[in-house]
């Protein structure tokens, strides 16, 4: 980017960002009407900063466009965080929306027999396959992940696995399809990230909204 070129901010679709609209207007930043529109097709939106622009992306994609340096700020859920691991992201301050957790289930049934104790090989459906192994192999098990990018709680019930390793938040879901929680991988919330060579390159001028957000988020 150009010194004459905003700062853009790459913010996840869905949940997580209804969480995040009252903490950008408390770190004063509003983004431009077109934004709240639900039938518009665009992607990237001014807002009342001049030095900032808005776009909107899929969770995960947060992170790539930040760590490739397309995006300068960004929010993004931990557990992307920990599935890409990419040292080109700064993740400064903790914003405390989006809580939920990254968990093992599996089949009611399943579990009432079941000792995760004495695993030493599993199939899991997951998005977070690098997340998954590593922790499991910490645990010397062996994991074998097939990647899904949703639907997951059908996987038990048509024989793709055993297991599966999602985000639940109020456990419903998991609920409404027989399945039950048996670990509890990490514990995950909403990080405001920035790419470190943009903050080497703009320190006082990320600094600042770094501080913006992290003001926000203690007046939450």
């Amino acid at each position: 980017m150009t010194a004459n070129e905003p700062f853009i901010l790459a913010l996840p679709k869905g949940r997580i960002l209804k969480e995040a609209m009252p903490l950008l207007k408390r770190a004063g930043i509003e983004p431009e009407p077109d934004f709240s529109n639900e039938d518009s097709r665009a992607l990237r939106f001014k807002t009342s900063v001049p030095e900032i622009e808005i776009i909107r992306v899929r969770s995960f994609d947060v992170a790539t466009f930040v760590a490739f340096g397309a995006a300068q700020l960004g929010i993004a859920g931990n557990d992307v965080l920990l599935e890409f691991d990419y040292p080109e992201i700064y993740a400064p301050v903790d914003l405390g929306i989006g809580k939920c957790r990254l968990s093992v289930a599996e089949p009611a049934e399943m579990s009432e027999k079941d000792d995760p104790a004495r695993w030493s090989h599993i199939r899991v459906a997951t998005k977070y396959p690098h997340i998954t192994q590593r922790h499991f192999a910490a645990r010397g098990v062996q994991a074998e992940c097939i990647k899904l990018q949703g639907a997951m709680e059908l996987a038990p019930t048509l024989g793709l696995c055993g297991r599966i390793v999602d985000l639940v938040s109020s456990g419903a879901t998991l609920k409404a399809n027989n399945l039950v929680e048996v670990e509890t991988i990490a514990t995950v919330t909403s990080r405001l990230i920035v790419n470190r060579a943009a903050m080497k390159t703009y320190p006082h001028q990320i600094g600042d909204w770094v501080e913006n957000f992290r003001a926000a988020a203690e007046a939450a």
